[in-house]
């Protein structure tokens, strides 16, 4: 009959318990690089109906500068961009960053003044919704290449055959087809969350202006982005600054709209690019400890309001941010819930 020492026992125990860690990190980690890559292909079919979406509106403003045909000029303008516009909607993944930049070159060089207004307005969001979709499609193959190049990860081929995606870069316009034309000071991307209990209630901040500290008015969390971060990780940063409740960036759903916004506030007339993200939590009593110095003079209460409590604020001349968010609410919860894939679009 065989026996072992305890030493002997305790030694197998150690080698038991570390070959099982390491089958549970294998295995959490394989799936979280399934969920990522998921992710990244997911970013990448919405920045593809972004860019399908572009090209037809391209498409519209081709036909728009069309002068007569003494205008040669005109006429070669609005047959390049055309060219381009169907040629970006041909052409295949390797080659599509080159050719979509020739796209956002020749937009560029539109003169938006000479366009219809609803034009204006169309290629405008068109273009904010290939930039958003581009943001995000980079943030996800940021977070799947960071994991799947981790030494251990390479070693255990924790990615199995699945390809490496890529980043997807492309040019803005050099003369936003957004602009306001009004003489704003800042220009800034704000990230914001529609942050909703188990009843459905959305947590609002009352905040005024130093300038106007009797005007008040309610709004969503969030805040500006920061260099270098992306929209779910200052989404977040922003949650914990004003709540104090943490919240894995992950788990924001969205974003699920975007707002452009221009108002003064603070001495200076801001234009902000909003997006909203959608996450459910359970109810807690927001802390202040982490609020800025601006944010201890302007913010002054919060409260989880229904879409009821939303109208009766409103009915009490203290505006609420975004419009209509008594509306929103279902559309929010929804998005929250993981009830539907949300699709971005515009409010006011």
């Amino acid at each position: 009959m065989i026996t072992f020492s305890a030493t002997t026992v305790l030694v197998l125990a150690l080698i038991a318990a570390v070959i099982v860690a390491i089958g549970l990190w294998a295995y959490s980690t394989a799936n979280r690089l399934d969920r990522l890559h998921v992710r990244s292909d997911q970013s990448w079919q919405a920045l593809e109906s972004a860019l399908a979406r572009r090209a037809v509106v391209a498409r519209a403003v081709a036909i728009s500068i069309a002068g007569p045909a003494s205008d040669q000029d005109s006429t070669d303008r609005a047959a390049r961009l055309s060219a381009l516009a169907d040629q970006a909607e041909r052409v295949d993944r390797r080659d599509k960053e080159t050719v979509e930049n020739r796209l956002s070159s020749a937009l560029s060089g539109i003169d938006i003044a000479h366009l219809r207004p609803q034009l204006v307005a169309e290629l405008a969001d068109a273009e904010a919704r290939v930039l958003i979709a581009r943001r995000f499609h980079n943030d996800a193959v940021r977070d799947t290449l960071a994991l799947r190049t981790r030494r251990p990860v390479r070693l255990l081929h924790l990615g199995g055959t699945a390809p490496l995606p890529t980043y997807f870069e492309i040019t803005e316009r050099a003369t936003p087809a957004a602009a306001t034309g009004l003489p704003v000071d800042t220009l800034r991307t704000s990230a914001r969350i529609v942050l909703l209990d188990e009843y459905d209630r959305v947590l609002l901040l009352r905040g005024s202006d130093r300038s106007t500290p009797d005007v008040a008015f309610w709004f969503t969390v969030g805040g500006g982005v920061e260099p270098g971060e992306s929209l779910r990780t200052a989404a977040a940063r922003e949650l914990f600054e004003e709540t104090g409740y943490r919240a894995d960036p992950t788990t924001l759903q969205g974003p699920i709209w975007r707002r452009i916004a221009v108002f003064p506030f603070n001495g200076q007339l801001i234009r902000a690019e909003e997006l909203f993200f959608a996450l459910r939590a359970p109810g807690f009593e927001p802390q202040t400890t982490n609020f800025t110095t601006l944010e201890r003079d302007t913010i002054s209460a919060h409260k989880w309001c229904t879409a009821e409590d939303i109208v009766a604020l409103q009915a009490r001349d203290e505006a609420v941010y975004p419009n209509d968010l008594d509306t929103l609410l279902p559309e929010a919860a929804s998005a929250a819930s993981g009830n539907t894939q949300p699709e971005v679009r515009s409010i006011r």
